[in-house]
């Protein structure tokens, strides 16, 4: 039986080691953290549980390409939704002005057309687009016959330049743009492919997962148990060690050699860069990849409610407070926070009142360099009154939207791009690991293979981030050892 030894237990580590356990490979998961998940982690404050990363999830449905890969994965019945409103998942606040993304073409359209009248066929024309884009992906279509020219030409166009091309009204290309929070975009950069991909899923179905998305990771470490794998917590790999051919085992801080056929690195690029010295990882791409640019990092506020208190809100609110959906991610003390993307936690199925809720902004790693190389909860007084400052600031800029909120907050705690790198280990806290972008053309994106034959890369650097994102490339990264025919197969069958 062939040895796989996987670095990291994000969601890409842990679906890989699930898909190849599937496959007779025996699977090692190594985690250099207490707690499996990556993005995926809830923490526990009391009785109080917060989401980290994964706040909801798109086209989870039957017949959707979520759910295709969680049932393929063996977890889908160990994970229990909560719908989203499908009339208004998503509520954009703009200018003074709300606007609902709704489930489905008819829906959609309709919605949006009751604020923009003349913009009706420009709507469908939009749609049609997304769904065009979405579907040249293989690994989003589970199709291999796609339109290839299609892929292409969307990764070196950018959101805002296709958006404009199709819409008229200025306000209706803000409000189409208004989900860039999900994919950290930046005008003129990020390539209309990734906002496509994103916006088809939510558009199938929008869901959060009961009880938080440490169930997915759990599920899945359970099922790479059951299959004779193991994953292990408190093991820092710290080399990839290589032969002249291959690598040939992953070597933990504390002397452990794992040996290995195959190895995954689901960290970041650049991390993985690091851990290999072989000649084969050419100098040139290992400059790229650690010097290659990354998406922004957030602060988010976790908000524990007073008892029954705040009417669980069953979509996520958009609040922009300048004039443009663009450019939050550059800011200054003044106009900090230019948006904030508010959510509740479903602590269970159907909930009348919300007992959590977040509230994530744009953070740079810049503010907290000061204290960079410290650890958490040992930063001192001065950042504890940093932290403060700036939640009591996002507080407060949510109260312009819904007055009287912090009457029914009972507590809150924070995270910053320093508690990002603790618990995820991601270069300057970023959100969404390296940037895409079209300026860089073929190179926007890090592939799954390297000149390391049997070294293979996953996780949201990949493809893309999100579940659906990351699911989907983790697939992509299986295909170079089971080939792109024998997943979709496999999928298609499941």
């Amino acid at each position: 039986m062939k040895k796989c030894v996987i670095i990291g237990s994000g969601l890409g580590g842990l679906a890989c080691g699930c898909i190849l356990a599937k496959n007779g490979y025996e699977v090692t998961v190594l985690e250099q953290g207490a707690q499996i998940g990556g993005c995926l982690q809830c923490f526990r404050r009391g009785d109080a549980l917060f989401e980290t990363g994964m706040h909801y999830i798109g086209s989870a449905e039957p017949g959707q390409v979520l759910y295709t890969f969680l049932h393929y994965l063996g977890v889908d019945q160990k994970i229990q939704l909560s719908k989203l409103n499908p009339k208004g998942y998503d509520v954009i606040s703009f200018k003074g002005r709300h606007y609902l993304m709704a489930n489905g073409k008819e829906a959609f359209i309709e919605t949006l057309a009751r604020q923009f009248p003349q913009s009706r066929e420009e709507l469908s024309r939009y749609y049609d687009l997304v769904k065009q884009v979405a579907s040249s992906w293989a690994m989003h279509s589970l199709r291999k016959d796609v339109d290839l020219n299609v892929n292409a030409e969307y990764q070196m166009r950018s959101v805002n330049e296709v958006i404009d091309s199709l819409i008229t009204d200025p306000t209706l290309r803000e409000v189409l743009a208004g989900i860039v929070p999900l994919y950290a975009g930046e005008k003129d950069h990020t390539p209309f492919y990734v906002h496509a991909l994103i916006a088809d899923s939510y558009d199938q179905s929008a869901s959060r997962i009961v009880g938080g998305s440490s169930v997915v990771a759990d599920a899945l470490a359970d099922a790479i148990r059951e299959r004779g794998g193991q994953v292990l917590v408190k093991r820092t790999a710290c080399q990839i060690e290589c032969d002249d051919k291959q690598a040939t085992a992953v070597i933990t801080s504390d002397g452990e050699r794992y040996a290995a056929d195959l190895v995954i690195s689901a960290i970041h690029p650049a991390k993985t860069m690091q851990m290999v010295q072989s000649r084969l990882i050419r100098p040139a791409y290992r400059q790229r990849i650690i010097e290659g640019r990354n998406s922004t990092s957030a602060f988010t506020v976790y908000l524990k409610f007073r008892k029954d208190s705040v009417p669980y809100m069953d979509h996520n609110f958009y609040y922009y407070r300048g004039d443009s959906v663009w450019g939050c991610e550059q800011y200054d003390e003044a106009s900090w926070p230019k948006f904030l993307l508010y959510m509740h936690f479903c602590q269970e199925a159907n909930p009348v009142y919300a007992t959590t809720g977040e509230i994530l902004t744009y953070m740079t790693m810049d503010e907290v360099r000061q204290w960079e190389g410290t650890h958490v909860g040992r930063r001192g007084e001065s950042y504890e009154a940093f932290k403060q400052k700036k939640a009591e600031a996002a507080i407060a800029a949510l109260e312009e939207e819904m007055p009287g909120l912090s009457e029914k907050i009972e507590a809150y705690y924070t995270s910053t791009p320093l508690t990002y790198i603790d618990y995820t280990g991601v270069p300057e806290g970023a959100l969404y690991g390296m940037m895409k972008d079209v300026d860089l053309l073929g190179s926007a994106g890090v592939t799954s293979r390297t000149r390391v034959p049997n070294l293979l890369l996953s996780g949201q650097s990949i493809t893309l981030h999100g579940m659906m994102g990351v699911l989907a490339g983790s697939m992509v990264t299986c295909s170079e050892v089971l080939t792109m025919e024998e997943i979709i197969s496999q999928l298609n069958q499941a």
